[in-house]
């Protein structure tokens, strides 16, 4: 059975920078008060029209491509991870086969919002090792601007997040002890609504004390109201504490179940690349896993929260730094709404 390596890296994020203050012109915040609870100082936004999540994708995936020494031509399997696709169906993985005029591959998306891109690893990596493909672009990209409530009542989720893209390449390689060594994925749908984007859903807001009155109850369907776009409900929502309060318990958990499966301990890791949900969330597992600051690498102070485009725009920034080295141990990590979260541990 093969190992799986990382061959290629890229990433993209648009240039378009919105810093705290430029924010303070949509709503009641301040650069004081954003920092303070996220640790974040700007953001990029991709343009209204003609940037997409799948276009930032593809951007990342080409960097990606060039940096493994092959062409579009010899992906075999493509994987996307995205909550912010180009369409409600069908998925962006299709359309980077087909603006990338690649081969009538295979082409999958993952909707496992921050964790997305650690879930569509792992996927990659049981194809590589059974033999199935030898080439597997896998893209994390986001583009959250188009559907954030820019005012003080949505101000909590929307300074948060960020547009972007990462991508890697993965092969297959003979050095056993090399490349991923493991992945750790979990779930836990109880307290799903904590984190979500009810609207469009088929739920049509069961969950909801008071749903919306809907215009054909027997239809049902993926309507919009005055009602909803009024009250906020079109938007995303998210209880910010009770997302704290899971993440920093199931964030060094699992870091810890990959390193025990490994026989290795927190002193091997070279660098850990955590999702960049919160600095405040980062910064708490450091101090729990005991790692010193060149061992953890945080870049949601220039670009935000971008779900499940973090990890692979980290890893990428990261490796262009020369932080990441031949044989270190990296370990990538994630945790977002479902709950889900996962972990892997990659020797380079």
């Amino acid at each position: 059975m093969f190992q799986t390596r990382i061959a290629g890296i890229g990433h993209y994020v648009p240039k378009n920078i919105y810093s705290n203050h430029d924010l303070t012109r949509f709503m009641d915040t301040s650069d004081e008060w954003i920092q303070a609870r996220t640790g974040i100082q700007e953001r990029r936004f991709a343009d209204r029209f003609g940037e997409t999540t799948s276009s930032m994708g593809i951007a990342a995936a080409e960097m990606a491509i060039t940096r493994a020494g092959i062409t579009a031509q010899d992906i075999d399997f493509i994987i996307f991870a995205t909550l912010s696709p180009d369409y409600y169906f069908p998925g962006c993985a299709v359309l980077v086969q087909r603006e990338m005029g690649m081969q009538e591959v295979g082409a999958l998306d993952i909707r496992n919002q921050c964790s997305g891109f650690i879930y569509a690893l792992s996927i990659g990596d049981q194809f590589i090792k059974t033999g199935m493909y030898k080439n597997i672009l896998v893209i994390g990209s986001e583009k959250h601007s188009f559907a954030m409530d820019f005012s003080t009542r949505g101000r909590a989720v929307s300074v948060i997040f960020g547009d972007g893209a990462g991508a890697v390449v993965l092969q297959p390689t003979d050095d056993s002890k090399s490349g991923i060594l493991s992945t750790h994925l979990h779930a836990d749908g109880t307290d799903a609504e904590k984190l979500a984007m009810y609207y469009p859903g088929s739920a049509n807001g069961m969950h909801l004390d008071n749903p919306p009155v809907w215009p054909d109850v027997e239809l049902g369907g993926l309507f919009m109201t005055e009602e909803l776009v009024k009250d906020g409900s079109i938007f995303p929502y998210m209880d910010g504490q009770a997302v704290f309060k899971k993440a920093v318990v199931k964030f060094p958990e699992v870091i810890l179940e990959a390193l025990t499966k490994n026989n290795l301990t927190t002193s091997d890791i070279d660098l850990l690349i955590p999702h960049q949900a919160n600095l405040r969330i980062s910064q708490y597992i450091q101090k729990v896993l005991q790692l010193p600051n060149d061992k953890v690498f945080n870049n949601i102070q220039k670009y935000g929260n971008t779900t499940a485009a973090s990890v692979p725009l980290a890893l990428s920034e990261a490796w262009e730094a020369g932080k990441i080295k031949p044989g270190d141990l990296v370990c990538l990590a994630a945790f977002g709404a479902g709950f889900t979260w996962g972990a892997a541990l990659v020797r380079f």
